[in-house]
């Protein structure tokens, strides 16, 4: 499943009344024939593997549509790439990790002073890991950017961004995949993985996805998640997705705009 299609699934489980339609801000064909932005609620960015601190055509087009998102006053939020893509239109700067892929966890995120405040982090705890999958971190935020949370290796792991008339919500994790998407994401970067030393061989990593399959499958099987190494955080549902309710909660309740 590609990630707008998880997103688009993921928002209706969790608001099942929404009705979402899929944008591509690469390429600028969805919307440069004139979409009203206006017209929506919100935004929402996915993952994906566009490279933000490179000048391509495709980088550069999707720089142009958050920026037309921000000027229409449009609450937006993004994971991952999503994140950075804002993060580069408004201003800032993205740049490759030192090694290649964070994959599977991030392991001890932190709330900055403004994170723990923040409406968007409501719930939390001090510190918690969550799904992750990328080769590129936000290494200089916009003027209007406040770093929400970070882990040691991530400076921008949550941030708020204000640009124009808009604002953006978003996470460097990915609170919308669940623990089999995650697996299935290890099994396709194996050869990456296993060159990283993250693991001996294919078995190992096969292992491992079988694993949070099976904790997906059964999330009171406290030996696995014993084995991984995660808590409710991760495992519950409802928590792993805590940044997007939050969200929506806000947008519901018309209080985005703090």
């Amino acid at each position: 499943m590609a990630s707008h299609e998880t997103y688009a699934e993921t928002l209706h489980e969790m608001s099942g009344d929404c009705v979402v339609e899929h944008l591509c801000c690469v390429d600028g064909s969805s919307w440069a024939s004139g979409v009203e932005f206006e017209a929506f609620d919100a935004a929402f960015f996915a993952g994906s593997p566009i490279q933000m601190h490179e000048n391509t055509p495709e980088v550069r087009g999707a720089a142009r549509f958050m920026r037309s998102v921000f000027e229409a006053g449009l609450p937006s939020f993004g994971s991952c790439a999503g994140l950075q893509i804002a993060a580069v239109a408004a201003g800032g700067t993205v740049r490759p990790r030192e090694t290649e892929i964070e994959a599977g966890f991030t392991r001890g995120v932190v709330a900055t002073d403004l994170g723990r405040d923040h409406p968007m982090l409501c719930g939390r705890p001090g510190a918690w890991d969550a799904l992750t999958m990328h080769s590129a971190i936000v290494d200089r935020l916009p003027p209007g950017g406040s770093i929400l949370a970070h882990t040691k290796d991530v400076p921008v792991e949550a941030a708020e961004i204000r640009s124009g008339w808009g604002i953006f919500w978003g996470v460097q994790y990915h609170p919308e995949l669940a623990l089999s998407e995650i697996a299935a994401a290890l099994r396709g970067q194996s050869d990456t993985l296993i060159q990283q030393g993250l693991a001996k061989n294919e078995a190992v990593i096969e292992g491992y996805a079988g694993n949070l399959e099976n904790l997906e499958a059964d999330p009171d099987r406290l030996d696995l998640a014993w084995q991984l190494g995660l808590d409710a955080e991760v495992i519950d549902v409802a928590q792993r997705r805590r940044e997007i309710l939050n969200f929506l909660e806000h947008l519901k309740g018309g209080t985005h705009l703090r």
